[in-house]
């Protein structure tokens, strides 16, 4: 991360951070060593690494007192409106399924989109929605604004690219 921050004028989360405090705790990733680094913010319960509520919520109260910035996952609805009374800065609505592949959830499942937005706003007005799985053009970021996103989360579809310049500049084409 440091590497990354040292060279980039944009902020850094790390992948990931556990619910845990300073002292023995060997093989996990402390939020103050997030911070210390110079990460901005911390991705929170991927579907690589998922979490279960109380440690989502101990991740963020931990991150929140670091001033670090939390981005929750969440697979469905109901776990992106329990995450909502967190109050994380953003919310990511990504079904598993649709990780790393071909189809956006925007095309797949727009419902989920829509109804975590819905949901989610319901309960908590602050919270950045986003959504990722399967986004690879400018036309699925196009989608998911207008479905009530704030944005999309997305990896996959430019790291894989051959032209990884091209596709940012097409994610970006039709907002």
């Amino acid at each position: 991360i440091t590497s990354c921050v040292n060279e980039v004028s944009i902020p850094i989360y790390a992948q990931h951070i556990d619910p845990i405090e300073p002292g023995s705790n060997t093989g996990w990733t402390l939020p103050e060593a997030i911070k210390t680094v110079g990460a901005s913010g911390t991705l929170i319960n991927h579907s690589e690494h998922r979490l279960n509520l109380a440690d989502i919520d101990t991740c963020i109260s931990r991150a929140r007192t670091l001033e670090l910035d939390t981005l929750v996952c969440a697979n469905n609805v109901a776990t992106s409106k329990a995450v909502s009374t967190f109050s994380p800065m953003m919310i990511a609505v990504e079904p598993p399924e649709l990780i790393g592949g071909d189809i956006s959830v925007t095309t797949a499942d727009p419902g989920i989109v829509k109804n975590t937005v819905d949901a989610v706003r319901t309960i908590n007005k602050s919270v950045k929605i986003l959504c990722g799985a399967g986004v690879k053009n400018g036309k699925d970021v196009a989608k998911a604004i207008e479905l009530g996103t704030d944005g999309v989360l997305l990896a996959s579809g430019v790291v894989k690219s051959k032209d990884k310049e091209a596709v940012l500049r097409d994610l970006a084409s039709d907002i």
